[in-house]
């Protein structure tokens, strides 16, 4: 009787390993080629490419969650595609937007000498502007698809939740759509469409804004990833104003992954020019399982995603000189940091 009683213990044991919560279980078979399709933006004149990875298995009832991601200068629809794969086997839609004006065709035809002078003048607040309205105008255009018979995002896309990430310049696009407050215009640009956001190489805006004030009012869960080597050879931003955006952000559902010796490239598909540390392998690893629980918690309001998010999850695929951690919750309002004294309007192009 008694080893009858451990082999049930035993046996629901493993049943519950079985399915325990894991954000790197791929959910599905791999996702098919990605589709390219253009976003025609006719009030602007302007067309805006995208890459669309989407999930193999059958749509859920209402369609899939939906996640934006956005490029860092110089880059195009086809970076960090193991991102979109990764997310696309997990359910989720992924649509990489491409920025003219600061996609690579600012660099792509020039010779290498005259390159870096072309990635600084593309680095600016025109461009900036022009992406924040690139996300509007592509889930303004998904939102048709999604409703016009025989297309293939016909159905497939639940655009009650949506999500944003991006690198780099991309990261100061996500953050001005999900909440950010700027001088003059406040949250202006932020699309309430949007219900969570990913940002990899976060930065603080420039000018004397505190990242209190800029952050302060952010009303969605933000997720920050970055390292302790991250910079860029454009733009101001330190590691030290990327770390400020932190203590910036409401208590309650912030989030940030501090990667030990990881540059600018390690959120990207390769090395960069100038890079000076070997990639470390995990960092994919980990941008993986965090992004993938952080989007499951908050965007399909994933219980077990959630407690693996607040409790021992991301200790088990950092490593020990990684730095993780989490905002509680409080009654408190957050106190506004002290001021990081950039010069400019915003945090551009790094």
């Amino acid at each position: 009787m008694r080893s009858l009683i451990w082999l049930v213990v035993l046996l629901g044991s493993v049943a519950a390993d079985a399915v325990a919560y894991d954000p790197l279980v791929a959910l599905g078979d791999p996702a098919p080629e990605p589709r390219d399709l253009d976003v025609v933006d006719d009030k602007r004149d302007r067309t805006i490419p995208i890459r669309v990875f989407l999930p193999e298995r059958a749509p859920e009832p209402d369609g899939c969650p939906v996640v934006l991601f956005s490029h860092g200068l110089g880059g195009s629809r086809r970076g960090c595609g193991y991102l979109g794969s990764h997310w696309a086997v997990r359910g989720y839609v992924t649509v990489v937007l491409q920025h003219p004006g600061s996609d690579e065709s600012v660099w792509q035809d020039l010779p290498p000498a005259r390159r870096m002078a072309a990635m600084r003048a593309a680095a600016s607040w025109e461009n900036f502007r022009l992406r924040v309205a690139d996300v509007a105008a592509v889930l303004d255009q998904l939102a048709v698809w999604n409703a016009a018979n025989g297309h293939p995002l016909a159905g497939r896309l639940d655009l009650e939740r949506v999500g944003m990430s991006g690198h780099s310049f991309g990261a100061q696009t996500t953050q001005a759509v999900s909440g950010q407050s700027f001088p003059l215009v406040g949250r202006r640009f932020t699309d309430q469409r949007i219900k969570a956001a990913v940002v990899m190489s976060p930065g603080t805006p420039r000018g004397r804004l505190d990242a209190g004030t800029a952050f302060g009012a952010v009303a969605i869960p933000w997720l920050l990833l970055t390292g302790t080597k991250d910079t860029a050879p454009l733009g101001s931003q330190t590691v030290a104003s990327r770390l400020a955006v932190f203590p910036g952000l409401p208590a309650g559902r912030a989030y940030e992954l501090v990667l030990h010796d990881a540059e600018h490239s390690a959120f990207t598909d390769r090395p960069l020019p100038g890079d000076s540390e070997p990639r470390n392998p995990n960092h994919h690893r980990a941008i993986l399982a965090l992004t993938t629980a952080f989007w499951d918690a908050f965007l399909r309001q994933d219980a077990a995603a959630r407690d693996w998010l607040d409790g021992a999850g991301p200790r088990s695929v950092i490593e020990a000189e990684d730095r993780w951690q989490r905002k509680e919750r409080t009654e408190t309002p957050p106190q506004p940091t002290s001021p990081v004294p950039l010069p400019g309007p915003a945090n551009r192009g790094s």
